[in-house]
């Protein structure tokens, strides 16, 4: 039973991982997404405002893209659920005699997969620019990842469960997205905001995996303090916690949605 259970989560995942590896477009833009916010926007803020703040602005920047990159990918990517559905795939998918979670858990895995495109494409591009990265930080980065990977599938399931077209989701996905970006202090640090915005970054899924992968990279650098919000493990805590709390949710959501399809 735990067999089948396993053999079908790694047969949608590799499903995912084929259909990436199909699409050039996908691939080419997990490369170029880094070059846009880190090389561009990175570069000119750290020229401008980077001296002032005791660290690296670029690398600071860098941290954020990566986990930022990882989040959003493999929360857009669920976004093939909803062609599924349009196309009857996620029907033929619920009637087989397998678990509803093995299904999903299939999904966010193999975005995982995909997501990890970008993730190194941020990599490669920061050994380019001189970002320093270490085999340690190395380390520490791609568990750190993962979890924001995993993050970003049980967010993006939660937010398509109940969404039953691609226009749809053209819409609303962008506006949920988009404000995590600016509060989870991707591009700007979160110490020393003021209590309404420190309040709603609290609240943003985002927050926690870029802080994750923040700590990660500055683990017993002098300027931690400066740059990490919380400590590693409660950061990793309130991932973990986030991502069972949308796993459950939105997969009652979505099978709900199905059967009354």
């Amino acid at each position: 039973m735990i067999t089948k259970e396993i053999n079908a989560i790694f047969t949608i995942a590799f499903r995912d991982l084929i259909k990436l590896l199909r699409d050039r477009a996908r691939v080419l833009s997990g490369f170029v997404f880094p070059f846009l916010f880190i090389g561009i926007l990175g570069s000119s803020l750290n020229a401008t405002i980077g001296e002032n703040l005791g660290f690296n602005f670029l690398t600071f920047i860098f941290t954020g893209v990566f986990a930022q990159a990882l989040f959003q990918s493999s929360a857009a990517g669920v976004i093939s659920l909803v062609q599924d559905r349009e196309n009857d795939f996620s029907q033929e998918l619920f009637i087989s005699p397998i678990s509803r979670y093995s299904i999903i858990l299939g999904k966010i895995f193999g975005e995982t997969l995909v997501a990890y495109v970008a993730g190194f494409g941020v990599l490669i591009f920061g050994f380019i620019i001189g970002v320093p990265l270490t085999l340690t930080q190395i380390a520490f980065l791609i568990p750190a990842g993962l979890a924001a990977c995993f993050l970003g599938g049980a967010f993006g399931i939660l937010v398509l469960s109940n969404i039953s077209s691609q226009r749809t989701v053209a819409q609303i996905f962008p506006f949920v997205l988009f404000p995590q970006i600016f509060l989870s202090g991707v591009f700007n640090p979160l110490i020393g905001l003021p209590p309404i915005l420190a309040f709603f970054s609290r609240l943003t899924p985002l927050t926690y995996a870029v802080d994750l992968v923040r700590g990660a990279y500055y683990a017993k650098s002098p300027v931690f303090s400066q740059v990490v919000v919380f400590h590693p493990a409660v950061s990793l805590f309130i991932t973990a916690a986030l991502f069972f709390l949308f796993l459950f949710l939105g997969t009652f959501l979505f099978v709900r949605k199905e059967r009354n399809k």
